[in-house]
């Protein structure tokens, strides 16, 4: 394949995806909002939360949004799942191809609609609604970068450009498999970060691996219980985008969601805990969008509840871990 590839957004994952990509002799062009880290970015080559590693010279990083998407082929979102949709609303001004597949590498539900992402695209981008699909899966940027071997989800309507998209990702590090239950992947890599922020308040306040372990299977049974509800496939959280990226967000170091819980469970208040981050912690924000979904629904998901308290309603975190413990007894029905 002879693609044109445009990555919007030059954050860790994004940046990224286009070294991937151009490793493998694409031409990579990369779209940045701010035209001073473009400057940046372009003079030195390099990310300061991606240590080691030099960027290509052959990817091309501009602030011009129309330089960036003229005549591409595949158009990557890595910007953060807030922005997703004025990300793609900018784009629908500029003619671009028919045939054009778009990819969201975003991890998150936007606030307010508490939609998914490819939801949000097809909304701003609805002639590109059977071709778009989403990246999701355990996958740490800072890893990737450093050829550590990986393995991701592409998901979408259409299999032949899931299949595509797989030939075209694929290194001997970086292993893509295809799932047509978008639904569910992009569910399990948004929820999956409210489990890391509670896992994080864990390891903040001392806990152990008990509780943490007690967390990811809780979790996972939360996850399960609202996303089939949302219209996903069960099987699919037991897969890469849903256990796998729970578990490796859960406890991993590279984990900005965890750190964030971290910071929490140690004192900080959700606010500063947020300015030390300096970074997108996307389960602050996804923490909001579940717990009005499971309202909505009218579903039973206690720590989906307590984070919420703990973010937005400044519950003490001990008061949480005692009405988590101090449940009424029952028996462990999965599902």
């Amino acid at each position: 394949m002879n693609e044109n590839i445009a990555v919007l957004g030059a954050g860790c994952w994004g940046i990224t995806l286009a070294t991937l990509l151009s490793r493998k002799n694409y031409n990579v062009s990369v779209w940045e909002i701010s035209e001073q880290n473009v400057r940046h970015i372009s003079k030195y080559r390099k990310l300061k939360f991606l240590p080691g590693v030099k960027i290509p010279l052959s990817i091309n990083i501009s602030s011009d949004m129309k330089e960036i998407i003229t005549d591409k082929r595949i158009i990557i979102f890595a910007v953060s799942s807030q922005y997703v949709r004025e990300t793609a609303r900018s784009i629908s001004k500029f003619n671009i191809d028919s045939n054009c597949i778009i990819i969201n590498a975003a991890k998150g539900l936007e606030l307010n609609s508490m939609k998914r992402m490819s939801e949000v695209i097809s909304e701003e981008l609805p002639k590109f609604k059977e071709n778009i699909c989403t990246l999701s899966g355990p996958s740490f940027a800072i890893e990737v970068m450093h050829k550590i071997p990986t393995a991701v989800v592409i998901s979408g309507r259409n299999i032949e450009i899931l299949k595509k998209i797989q030939k075209l990702f694929s290194t001997e590090y970086f292993r893509l498999y295809t799932n047509t239950d978008i639904i569910g992947v992009e569910y399990g890599g948004a929820l999956k970060n409210i489990f890391a922020i509670a896992c994080g308040i864990s390891d903040g306040v001392g806990y152990g691996d008990n509780t943490k372990s007690t967390i990811i299977t809780r979790g996972i049974t939360e996850i399960v219980k609202l996303g089939t509800c949302l219209g996903a496939k069960k099987e699919t959280f037991f897969g890469l985008s849903g256990l796998g990226d729970l578990i490796t967000t859960c406890f991993s170091k590279h984990s900005r969601n965890r750190l964030f819980g971290e910071k929490i469970g140690s004192g900080l208040r959700p606010i500063d805990a947020l300015k030390q981050i300096k970074m997108v912690v996307e389960g602050y924000k996804t923490a909001n969008s579940a717990y009005f979904l499971a309202k909505k629904n009218k579903l039973e998901l206690p720590i989906i509840n307590e984070i919420y308290y703990i973010l937005y309603e400044n519950k003490p975190v001990k008061n949480s871990i005692s009405n988590l413990m101090l449940r009424k007894l029952k028996s462990e029905n999965i599902f």
